[in-house]
């Protein structure tokens, strides 16, 4: 198996929304890639420019970044010739990689753009971004391209903001760290989610009990759903004791613990995402994995934090209110 080290470039337009088609907001411009054996060795690379449909003339805060310029890219191929070529020399049996997850999905955006066959589903790649920020930074920050490759002493040889040259930078990066468990750091794409019960995805992988549900018609209705909100073991797959019962951490994600009998706690959350379409129907990213004891009290003081402070906030409501009334 191969790997493809991919990167686009992207314009969007320089109008602002007003200027914007729905259905593809950015346009990509360029691909660059490289393809690795497996001992990261670079065997072949692909670019090619595009010459842009919508946005024929580049955005000011894009237009600083690239080594071209709009005339060049006036003699860039076809979208669908550029992406059919580049799918062409990917070969049978690869996996993407990327830094950062935008780029697979524009990638698939343009495509249904111009109606083209989708990619597999379900899509698994392997974020180079997100490998090094879990390997490399005690919080898993992410960081730009650059500051990676400076912290792992690889040397600039070429200018950033050329999809072949960062597609060859991240390249680089993954050459440098070499995870001996690449195999179980993939991540699933969510460009496309499962649409029907029978499709939802479960795995583990990486030490992570992963799950992506398929659609519900309202967030109220997701967390209603009690299989969902069964917390399972990362290791083994038992179901767990609930010892911090779920509650809301930010807009979109809740969060509870568990205990397993036999590995312990397990840290659980639900990131819901909006399904696309004009509707709120919603698909659950859910993740679980093992913690220790401290990780457990820390997500109970943020329970118990986030508790008062909607308390206060339900207070100073009802003191505005009784105000109001008082002054009328």
């Amino acid at each position: 198996m191969n790997y493809v080290v991919f990167d686009l470039e992207w314009n969007q337009s320089p109008y602002g929304q007003s200027g914007e088609h729905p259905r593809m907001p950015f346009e990509i411009i360029e691909i660059g890639a490289v393809k690795l054996n497996d001992r990261f060795e670079i065997i072949d690379e692909y670019e090619s420019l595009i010459r842009p449909k919508l946005y024929k003339r580049l955005h000011r805060s894009i237009k600083p970044m690239l080594n071209y310029t709009e005339e060049d890219l006036k003699d860039g191929k076809s979208f669908k010739d550029a992406c059919s070529g580049f799918l062409e020399w990917c070969g049978d049996d690869y996996v993407f990689c990327t830094w950062g997850s935008s780029d697979l999905y524009y990638l698939q955006n343009n495509m249904d753009f111009y109606y083209m066959d989708k990619l597999e589903f379900p899509l698994r790649f392997y974020n180079i971004q997100q490998i090094y920020a879990d390997m490399y930074d005690e919080e898993g920050k992410i960081s730009k391209l650059e500051k990676a490759c400076s912290e792992l002493q690889i040397a600039e040889e070429e200018p950033f903001h050329s999809a072949v040259n960062d597609a060859r930078y991240t390249a680089r990066v993954l050459a440098k760290i070499r995870p001996d468990d690449l195999e179980e750091r993939y991540t699933f794409d969510l460009y496309r989610h499962p649409k029907r019960k029978e499709e939802e995805i479960v795995e583990k992988h990486a030490g992570v009990l992963e799950r992506i549900s398929s659609e519900y018609d309202s967030k109220q209705h997701a967390m209603d759903d009690k299989d969902l909100l069964v917390i399972r073991c990362a290791k083994c797959g038992r179901r767990c004791a609930r010892k911090i019962k779920w509650y809301q951490s930010g807009s979109s994600t809740s969060v509870a613990v568990g205990r397993c009998i036999y590995h312990g706690y397990m840290l659980s959350k639900i990131k819901l995402k909006a399904a696309g379409g004009s509707d709120d129907n919603v698909f659950a990213l859910k993740k679980t994995e093992k913690v220790d004891k401290k990780t457990v009290e820390e997500v109970k003081a943020r329970q118990v934090e986030l508790r008062e402070k909607r308390k206060q906030k339900r207070h100073e409501q009802s003191q505005r209110k009784k105000k109001n009334r008082d002054e009328e």
